[in-house]
């Protein structure tokens, strides 16, 4: 790898692990939004209120598809669905990638593996209404298939959200690795459940 490459990786890596400030808390109102998803590799029009009628959902953004930690991410929830799905619990990633690029990755086995849903916000509106900070990354950066990523970069943070539209838990911040994101995130909506018994 030349001394370049190697710069890239290092800022780019940089920008990934930059801990999250989102201003919404436990309490605040979760913005609704539809967008263009991926699940299984198959598009569909996502939509917030109508998941929320059926439980809570986890709300997670992620900088992108096909990169170190965003891989773990995606993957570590699509082993963990069926816990999400016993607790009542349906998941939605959200990221900068363009549709095309979520197909892909949605239904890719060592990932997603058509266990999750992944909605495009290619401009950023979601993300801003959520607070969430979107960086630009270094100019050529490819991600781990070799493909140049052409999308800013949305910081990792996850919301619990409940059926009445507010955000039970916020998960984030420095040193929560994208396996602990998850696994907070389960714990948030097994507490959530067991609250219901």
């Amino acid at each position: 790898m030349n001394r370049n490459r190697l710069l890239l990786t290092a800022v780019l890596s940089s920008i990934l692990t930059l801990p999250a400030w989102a201003a919404l808390k436990e309490g605040d109102a979760a913005p609704d939004f539809s967008a263009q998803a991926s699940l299984a590799g198959k598009e569909f029009k996502y939509s917030l209120k109508d998941a929320l009628k059926k439980g809570p959902v986890v709300v997670y953004f992620y900088p992108s598809a096909y990169t170190q930690g965003c891989n773990i991410q995606a993957h570590t929830f699509a082993e963990n669905m069926d816990k999400f799905t016993a607790a009542g619990a349906s998941v939605v990633g959200v990221s900068l990638d363009s549709i095309a690029r979520l197909n892909v990755f949605s239904a890719d086995p060592d990932y997603c593996a058509g266990k999750l849903a992944v909605a495009s916000d290619a401009d950023g509106a979601i993300a801003k209404s959520y607070d969430i900070s979107v960086r630009t990354g270094p100019a050529g950066f490819k991600d781990s298939r070799g493909v140049e990523i052409d999308h800013g970069f949305a910081e990792r943070t996850t919301f619990i959200v409940t059926p009445d539209g507010k955000v039970a838990a916020t998960v984030g911040g420095q040193g929560v690795s994208p396996v602990a994101n998850v696994e907070k995130s389960l714990e948030a909506v097994q507490q959530l459940a067991a609250k219901k018994k």
